[in-house]
């Protein structure tokens, strides 16, 4: 499949986990891509990689929390190419806490990223996607459904990108923008890599919504991102569609 041949796709957290899976997977359907994430140098060298196979691929060094970095990026994705067509949201962070022990200093931070980073770039590119028609793919979490014990700055953090994207796309859908977003559980990632729980954490509570298949590669969370911002999800908008192996079924 090439479904993305003369299409230009942001892609936050585009240095591991399912953002650079993401990546990947458009850059195979031919897609030109703009890639951004906080760690520059694990952003630069998987960009070289890309370049290197023959993708046509531009990248920005970028806190998606911080306002001015965002404009700057997006400024530099237009500049590059000229336009955009896709947006896909997956940079995120996770932390774990007892709820009554949680800093507002680390609540912020992940509402910061999560959610208001979301917000900041797809305010940022609706401008230029509503110019090229194009759509916004976010990443959510079961997580936002259900709740994740311990993880409740999470939680809240991707159940208001869940309702965020409902909003964008009720609002834009007759002037062609589309907003959905992936919930995945489960997935190998650096953010999942090594947690550190809080002393007596109750593994069962957290085992509550595990996928009955086990942890799964990025990947397959990408294929999902990939079939949502491509024309196979025309019709598709304002879902929450989850990648969960039956988790929260």
């Amino acid at each position: 499949m090439q479904r993305f041949i003369n299409k230009t796709v942001l892609v936050s957290g585009g240095a591991s986990g399912i953002g650079m899976a993401t990546a990947r997977r458009i850059a195979n359907e031919g897609g030109q891509l703009f890639l951004v994430d906080i760690q520059e140098q694990a952003l630069r060298r998987f960009a070289d990689e890309l370049t290197d196979s023959g993708v046509e691929v531009a990248w920005h060094a970028c806190n998606v929390a911080d306002e001015a970095a965002v404009a700057e990026s997006m400024s530099a994705v237009i500049k590059h190419y000229g336009k955009l067509d896709v947006l896909c949201n997956i940079a995120g962070i996770l932390r774990f806490d007892r709820f009554h022990e949680l800093e507002l200093a680390d609540w912020q931070k992940i509402i910061d990223v999560n959610l208001t980073g979301v917000f900041l770039l797809c305010r940022a590119a609706i401008p230029h996607l509503l110019a090229s028609k194009g759509n916004i793919v976010n990443a959510a979490s079961t997580a936002g459904i259900m709740g994740l014990a311990y993880g409740g700055a999470y939680s809240a953090s991707k159940g208001g990108v869940a309702a965020m994207t409902r909003a964008i796309a009720i609002e834009y859908a007759k002037d062609g923008l589309r907003a959905n977003c992936v919930s995945p559980a489960d997935i190998k990632s650096a953010m999942t890599k090594s947690p550190s729980f809080p002393k007596g954490a109750d593994m069962a509570l957290l085992q509550r919504s595990s996928s009955l298949t086990g942890v799964q590669e990025p990947d397959v969370v990408a294929n999902v991102i990939a079939m949502l911002a491509s024309e196979d999800g025309c019709h598709v908008n304002g879902e929450n569609i989850r990648v969960d192996g039956a988790a929260l079924t």
